[in-house]
């Protein structure tokens, strides 16, 4: 389960009976996944690695803090690489990802999204997509998720939380969001940064400044959003947490007249997307969609691409709050990495 639309909604309201029906469930998966945490055998690699990860499932804006990462470790004169499991069915990895001529069934939708900032490779054994990021010359890897599985050595681990919806129920899978209970995931956890506004991640921040790390706070900035001010808007969004992609539109004073909510990593049809095409014509509504959505329209027929033509999005990045916060994660990535290598035989 990776997305919030293909999640229970009770998962994002208060426990009630259902969270609390599957809680013996969740106290077995929680107890498996907080031991697979702490017993896991990391190999090392000789490279920096910085994980953006979460503790829920979900998206809680990981893509645009990697990308942030990503151009401040190039400021730093290091050549940053990205490691996804990728999403897509057709390639388990090692695969160096092509922008330009891969598609999102075959790769993933962030993979293609992060290949436009930095060598990405999509591999279901991570340590050996990272081996090949440094044959790649990559020495600063950011790993796109993975942070309860992966068995790479993480020398950082940036925990992303979403400050308006939290941890959901606080309960773990299949009673609620969170991968493991938040105890054990807070031990293997570095820092955390909150996204957005909102008290919900209260109780994280409570958390981590009990287990002393540091809490790090961003927010999503629109870009070139002012073609959509004032425009009467059919959005649709097949991400982890289509409301904040929602608010986001209002904020930049776009009106949504109607939306259209898939589940995460959606790949669309002709079918569906002749009816969007319908819906927007019949009302005089402009389409507007993700970043992440539109690659996934523009690898296909040639009806997919001349539909992905007509739609408009709305591009966001994600800016840390706190002055050299991102340099201070990258430095601190590279002081660990560093005295790992000078430990190593």
């Amino acid at each position: 389960m990776s997305g919030l639309s293909e999640a229970p909604p009770f998962w994002w309201t208060k426990a009630d009976w259902r969270a609390w029906a599957l809680w013996p469930l969740s106290a077995v998966y929680g107890l498996v996944a907080g031991s697979r945490m702490a017993t896991a055998r990391r190999e090392p690699i000789p490279a920096a690695v910085l994980c953006v990860g979460n503790f829920t499932v979900g998206g809680e804006g990981k893509t645009p803090v990697s990308i942030a990462l990503a151009k401040e470790a190039r400021r730093q004169k290091l050549k940053a690489g990205f490691l996804s499991r990728g999403y897509g069915g057709g390639i388990t990895g090692p695969h160096l990802v092509d922008a330009d001529h891969d598609g999102a069934r075959a790769v993933g939708d962030e993979p293609l999204l992060l290949a436009r900032h930095a060598p990405t490779v999509i591999s279901a054994n991570r340590a050996a997509g990272a081996r090949r990021l440094v044959e790649e010359g990559c020495d600063f890897i950011i790993m796109d998720d993975g942070f309860q599985s992966a068995r790479i050595h993480m020398d950082y681990a940036l925990i992303v939380v979403d400050a308006r919806r939290g941890l959901g129920n606080g309960h773990v899978i299949p009673g609620g969001p969170l991968r493991a209970p938040l105890i054990e995931q807070m031990r293997h956890a570095d820092a955390v940064l909150t996204m957005g506004s909102g008290d919900a991640a209260e109780i994280v921040i409570r958390r981590a400044a009990r287990a002393g790390r540091p809490v790090f706070s961003a927010h999503l900035r629109p870009r070139n959003a002012r073609g959509l001010k004032g425009q009467r808007v059919l959005a649709f969004a097949g991400i982890g947490n289509p409301e904040k992609f929602y608010d986001t539109l209002r904020d930049v004073g776009a009106v949504i007249v109607s939306t259209r909510t898939f589940p995460d990593h959606h790949p669309f049809s002709e079918e569906e997307m002749a009816e969007l095409a319908a819906e927007a014509a019949a009302n005089s509504l402009e389409l507007v969609t993700t970043e992440k959505d539109l690659v996934r329209l523009k690898h296909g027929s040639k009806a997919m691409l001349d539909f992905a033509a007509s739609v408009k999005t709305l591009p966001v990045e994600a800016v840390f709050d706190g002055v050299g916060t991102a340099e201070a994660i990258v430095r601190e990535t590279l002081k660990r990495w560093r005295e790992r290598m000078l430990q190593t035989p």
